[in-house]
């Protein structure tokens, strides 16, 4: 109902007009020509046609695509060729305003053929009636910057559509990215949680298993102490998981002053003497980056704990311009042997892979696997006498703090 509103104006429009000119002033002895008569009701019918196509094109389908440039050629033609003749002129505003819709609702080429049959009409109607030079010269020039005017509003409608079009596809693209950080924010945070319950509940298993042994066995002082342990790693196991959860959700991870807490940690239960340097700028990392290199950084230190007991362990974290490192070094143990002293990641004990932690894990070679999802590497050799262990990260843009 909408679009037909239009088009009843333009109706009542067209018929005062077409009246005026068909009927004119009272007191004139003289009537319409009846070229401007025929060229009136040929435009009638043809305007009757754009609206039907207008407000029905899309019932139509094709067809009516296809009849909309006969539309436009018709009332050109039929307008251009009686506005020379007497009382015609107001038939040249139909003629432009085909051409305009053309221009404006066709494509370029439909709307040059409009434009030229228009201007030939008015040439050849302008020859027949013996119209003077300015109308021959005047009329075509007011059709093609009619033409021009509705190339130019079909730019604007395009690129107000084009717009629209990105606008709805930036919103979509928006949306999208939400969801995805959600989905990754969630990944990050499950694949934390169950690095962290794995390894310690494997850990408390083993430790519970055991001290029932030990109890059936008739040690309960043993037994005792297995439990101690296992209650610790539940407290340790609780601790990281906090630790991975908060490291993800934070803007910041502070990883200096993380790796600091975590050596203070080490000295408090092993009485391990731990140093912590930091070279470079510290600078923000990806909190899963992060979570890796402390990560790292305790199996290095449990490792230690295991084979070096009372060695002095250094720990150090350099930020370099395309990578942060950290370097975990503690003196081979008393009898000349450490964790894979000699040996690479991946290979453990007996020929079984991993580095076996002093609480049954296998910190090590799952570092390495995680250090290679963002990107990173692990490496663990003998090196002037001391086992070191290196996880390296590929540094992104951070932020220097």
């Amino acid at each position: 109902m909408l679009r037909t509103v239009p088009w009843l104006i333009r109706a009542a429009a067209f018929a005062v007009i077409g009246a005026g000119a068909l009927y004119p002033a009272s007191g004139a002895d003289r009537s319409a020509h009846p070229v401007v008569v025929a060229a009136y009701v040929l435009c009638g019918i043809f305007l009757a046609l754009w609206a039907l196509l207008d407000v029905r094109g899309g019932i139509l389908g094709a067809r009516g695509c296809a009849l909309l440039p006969v539309a436009f050629t018709g009332m050109a033609v039929a307008g251009g060729f009686a506005s020379p003749y007497p009382d015609g002129a107001t038939l040249l505003g139909l003629a432009g305003m085909a051409v305009i819709a053309a221009g404006s609702e066709t494509d370029p080429p439909v709307g040059w053929v409009v434009t030229a049959a228009g201007v030939l009409s008015v040439g050849a109607g302008a020859l027949l009636n013996g119209s003077g030079r300015g109308i021959v010269l005047g009329f075509p020039l007011l059709l093609l910057t009619g033409l021009l005017m509705g190339r130019n509003r079909r730019a604007q409608r395009v690129r107000a559509e084009q717009n629209v079009i990105l606008l709805a596809q930036a919103e979509e693209l928006r949306a999208e990215q939400g969801r995805t950080a959600v989905l990754d924010e969630r990944a990050r945070i499950a694949r934390e949680i169950h690095d962290v319950l794995a390894h310690s509940l494997g850990a408390l298993g083993i430790q519970i298993q055991t001290a029932r042994a030990l109890l059936a066995g008739g040690d309960p002082r043993r037994a005792d102490e297995i439990l101690a342990t296992a209650q610790r790693l539940t407290t340790e196991g609780l601790t990281e998981t906090r630790r991975a959860v908060h490291a993800l959700r934070s803007d910041l991870a502070p990883l200096p002053e993380a790796l600091a807490e975590m050596a203070e940690a080490h000295r408090r239960r092993h009485a391990d003497p731990v140093t912590v340097a930091v070279e470079g700028v510290p600078a923000q990392l990806p909190p899963e980056q992060v979570l890796c290199l402390l990560r790292a950084a305790g199996e290095a230190l449990t490792n230690a704990a295991k084979h070096a007991p009372g060695r002095p362990v250094g720990m150090t974290l350099s930020y370099e311009d395309h990578a942060v490192t950290l370097t975990v070094r503690n003196p081979l143990g008393s009898d000349g042997a450490d964790s894979g002293a000699g040996r690479t990641p991946g290979d453990g004990a007996a020929g079984k892979p991993g580095f076996r932690t002093v609480d049954g894990g296998f910190g090590l070679t799952g570092m390495r696997e995680r250090l290679l999802l963002v990107g990173g590497a692990l490496t663990a050799r003998v090196e002037n006498g001391e086992w070191t262990v290196t996880a390296a990260i590929p540094r992104t843009a951070g932020i220097p703090r």
